[in-house]
């Protein structure tokens, strides 16, 4: 089975492409923005232009820009291929690249939201998680008491409550591999991680 793996949804972005669980090439880089003009020509330069029996990308949450860059992309790839397209929540990757790289069970994971709120969600040692959710910072240290904490704010995080560890990492596509069979979603719909700034007018 061969899956291109596509991640778009913070300021990084990743590609890659796997044969089973053997990533056979990749690339990241980060962008802060432009993940529109750089995602193409990034699985272009994969092998066979990325082609793949299934594609897999990232849906949030994140930038709401970056998210709806990497999810059409991914189905209209899968159109043109006529593959099937599966979603993963992407600080489900965060977490699983964590527990990789320091051997834990439990973390917390913080990544950069909107409006000055950081994503939070956190893993236990049973599989149990919490909802993702958007908070203040002040709210996100009362939240998590894991000791590791993984994610774009881990540091920040780690520093205001004053203690614990603090692993500052992105998403990677290339580390695909790591995450759970379960964590994937077919159809991928964006996860925003909270409800939309703008409302629809009432009469």
């Amino acid at each position: 089975m061969r899956t291109l793996v596509i991640d778009t949804a913070t300021e990084a972005c990743s590609v890659a492409l796997f044969t089973n669980e053997t990533c056979i090439a990749g690339d990241w880089r980060m962008l802060g923005r432009g993940h529109a003009e750089n995602l193409v020509p990034m699985i272009a330069a994969l092998p066979e232009k990325g082609r793949a029996e299934r594609v897999v990308v990232s849906t949030g949450p994140g930038s709401f820009t970056g998210v709806r860059v990497g999810i059409a992309t991914a189905r209209a790839l899968a159109f043109a291929w006529g593959v099937e397209t599966f979603g993963f929540p992407t600080l489900a990757l965060v977490a699983a690249m964590a527990r990789s790289r320091e051997d834990a069970e439990v973390v917390a994971v913080a990544m950069t939201g909107g409006h000055g709120e950081w994503f939070v969600e956190r893993y236990q040692a049973d599989g149990a998680r919490s909802d993702t959710a958007s908070l203040t910072p002040g709210q996100a240290v009362a939240a998590c008491s894991e000791h590791l904490v993984a994610g774009s704010q881990a540091t920040s995080l780690v520093a205001r409550r004053g203690f614990g560890q603090a692993l500052e990492i992105w998403p990677d596509a290339r580390e695909f591999a790591l995450l759970p069979a379960k964590a994937l979603q077919p159809a991928p719909v964006p996860l925003y991680g909270r409800p939309p700034d703008a409302k629809v007018p009432t009469a």
